[in-house]
């Protein structure tokens, strides 16, 4: 997002940032650690180490697309360690705000359905006393052991990386979300300025336009999650149909969640409804729920689109969804991003 600067900054030079304290040095730190057990794990298996993977793991069935998925995966984890750099140093401040809000994106709606959905499982199978993953018929996918280290340090990172995005937003650009929700529009129009005043209306009119467009796109992602959630077999695979245990209902249920949490916040955030909901809350939500809704439908639409050995593990309609669910949060991303543009202006 490009945000333009207010009057009251134009030609001033910005006052000097202070070197980060030591919690912020202790966050950093704690995030750039957490990235190495799973970028550790992956360059293994790129360099042919199968730690961690049983014999029958379909992972070992095709050696090609398993080196690229996991070369995508240490590139999009190594970011984050330049994310965490980016956050805490002075430089970091004059990054344009694209290069940084688009990469936190990605990281948000990446991490936030394993953020919640891993404990959720946990929960789940401490409350029914049996495992989540039932040995399947061919052999198990990874070692249980695994999951835990790689989802631990996730979330780990999540937490970490969260904090120090949210400390460096706060300080760059926390006047455009102050106030609440349901306030009075801000228009320079209506102080006698119809120039500005048009612009601003016509940012309105594609906030809310974009808005209403991915709001009707993540109906279709929204509703056939629920329905996986809920048990329907509709779309599914034969291969998804044997693999559904407790944390496949788990995690399609906290994916419907994040489809309903992008829509009604982004339509508030583009139509002021909300009364005395914070601004930052609405605009997080948003956030988070547009990064679900484009990142992850984009990871699990490019995982289906994988070369396979032939068993077709997605269905069209399993495509179709992932597809619809990107778009859809690439939408409702760019209304956020004009109503920022909208207050910054």
């Amino acid at each position: 997002m490009t945000l333009t600067p207010t009057a009251s900054t134009r030609g001033r030079t910005p006052a000097p940032v202070p070197p980060p304290g030591r919690g912020v040095r202790a966050l950093r730190a704690v995030a750039i650690v957490s990235c190495l057990p799973y970028i550790t794990l992956k360059i293994l298996w790129i360099a042919g180490s199968r730690v961690g993977i049983p014999d029958g793991s379909a992972l070992l069935d095709n050696r090609i697309a398993m080196a690229v998925a996991n070369g995508l995966s240490v590139v999009l984890d190594a970011a984050v360690v330049v994310l965490a750099l980016l956050l805490t140093q002075p430089w970091g401040r004059r990054v344009p705000a694209w290069l940084l809000a688009l990469p936190m994106w990605v990281a948000t709606g990446l991490l936030a359905p394993i953020m919640t959905g891993y404990p959720l499982q946990l929960a789940v199978t401490a409350l029914t006393g049996s495992g989540t993953r039932p040995p399947a018929a061919d052999g198990p996918f990874l070692h249980e052991w695994v999951f835990g280290v790689v989802y631990t340090g996730f979330i780990v990172q999540g937490l970490a990386l969260g904090t120090l995005f949210a400390r460096y937003a706060h300080r760059r650009w926390g006047h455009l979300w102050q106030g609440p929700l349901g306030g009075a529009a801000e228009t320079a129009g209506a102080a006698g300025n119809p120039g500005p005043g048009d612009a601003s209306a016509g940012r309105a009119g594609t906030a809310r336009a974009t808005a209403v467009a991915g709001s009707l796109l993540a109906v279709l992602p929204g509703a056939a999650h629920l329905l996986w959630a809920s048990g329907s077999t509709t779309g599914l695979s034969a291969d998804r149909l044997a693999d559904r245990t407790r944390d496949f209902y788990v995690l399609e249920g906290v994916s419907a969640g994040f489809a309903v949490l992008a829509v009604a916040a982004t339509l508030m955030l583009a139509f002021r409804r909300g009364g005395r909901l914070p601004l930052k809350a609405a605009t997080a939500g948003a956030w988070v729920g547009s990064g679900v809704l484009g990142c992850w439908g984009g990871w699990l639409l490019l995982a289906s689109l994988m070369p396979d050995d032939g068993t077709r593990p997605h269905t069209s309609a399993m495509v179709l969804t992932y597809a619809v669910s990107m778009v859809a949060g690439f939408l409702l991303l760019s209304s956020v991003v004009s109503v920022l543009r909208r207050r910054a202006a």
